[in-house]
């Protein structure tokens, strides 16, 4: 982890394309934005670029769609929110990239930003296509990488894409979230708690079996615990599941016996019949066939509470802003 090449905050990007690579991955609910968080916490580095007169081009995903062009995952909402909250001119682009794309980019000015639609839009930026890498790296000079969150990804915007950029960099996001990975792996006091959500084991398995080496306590939460639930034959209703994953979960169970380390996943949870309102606080023997699990539960969060010191050190993956929050509210007692 000390090999990453960060961003240098000295670097002269005065009229430099950058191709910035953010998670913007909002919650959305009828195309409204339920949570500014993630975008929030880009601000001051896009802020900062254009101050320092970078030409900005944001690349970012939002969900996993199934179909190309569809509008229920647009990031037309993150786009106006970053023109409403920009001090500068804020482009969308719908386009495609064609052989024309490079030339679409060119009149972008000093200090002006284009926020490019959903990238997984392009069925090649999951298949980690090499030419589409070539022409999203064709648009920037620099290229840097502050979405921690999908780093592992081998995706086109994230992994190939470096290879047709002249310099690349990790972001001030990623560095923090790497920061806090080495200070636990390297200035720990035990007992050392890590808590992993997101919703697939299968593309975390290494870095879970790494840290279970590491570690005393393992927090699943998010829709990834939903696996762990039913490996333990519970019900989840319709909540999502990624398949096959017993021999996976088997293999972190076994892994943390032999190092000691205790597994915690939720015992109780917040469900409702759709993504919209609060829902309801449940056992988990009580989840009906037509819910969906929504969040932990009150007892989890209780739990996950007694587990951790004060101040709180997180080794987190996935989708954990939320339940960041909310386990600091109840720690500080707000």
């Amino acid at each position: 982890m000390d090999k990453i090449n960060f961003f240098p905050d000295n670097l002269n990007v005065q009229d430099k394309k950058v191709i910035l690579r953010l998670d913007l991955n909002v919650p959305l609910t009828d195309k409204v934005i339920r949570d500014y968080t993630r975008i929030d916490l880009c601000l001051p580095f896009i802020k900062r670029l254009i101050e320092k007169k970078a030409k900005i081009i944001i690349i970012s995903h939002l969900g996993r769609p199934r179909e190309s062009k569809d509008p229920a995952f647009s990031l037309m909402p993150v786009y106006k929110y970053l023109k409403k909250t920009l001090q500068t001119n804020v482009y969308f682009f719908m386009g495609k990239f064609d052989d024309e794309v490079k030339e679409k980019f060119s009149h972008l000015k000093k200090g002006e930003v284009i926020l490019i639609e959903n990238i997984r839009f392009f069925k090649e930026e999951n298949e980690n296509d090499d030419n589409f890498s070539k022409k999203l790296g064709s648009l920037g000079d620099i290229y840097i990488n502050d979405a921690f969150s999908c780093s592992h990804r081998k995706q086109a915007s994230v992994h190939k894409i470096t290879k047709h950029v002249k310099i690349s960099y990790a972001g001030p996001l990623l560095k923090k979230e790497i920061d806090a990975i080495n200070l636990v792996i390297k200035n720990k006091r035990e007992p050392v708690t890590c808590i992993i959500g997101g919703s697939k084991i299968s593309t975390k398995i290494n870095v879970i079996t790494s840290l279970l080496e590491k570690i005393n306590n393992l927090i699943i939460v998010g829709a990834m615990a939903n696996n762990f639930l039913v490996y333990k034959n519970l019900k989840v209703g319709k909540s999502l599941v990624e398949n096959n994953t017993k021999e996976i979960i088997e293999k972190i169970y076994n892994k943390a016996l032999e190092n000691n380390c205790e597994i915690m996943i939720p015992e109780d949870c917040m469900v409702g019949t759709s993504f919209e309102g609060e829902g309801k606080n449940k056992d988990l023997n009580k989840i009906e066939d037509n819910e969906i699990i929504l969040d932990i539960g009150s007892n989890t969060i209780s739990n996950i509470k007694k587990k951790l010191n004060n101040p709180i050190q997180f080794c987190g993956m996935g989708q954990l802003d939320t339940l960041k929050m909310k386990i600091l509210q109840m720690v500080q007692g707000q």
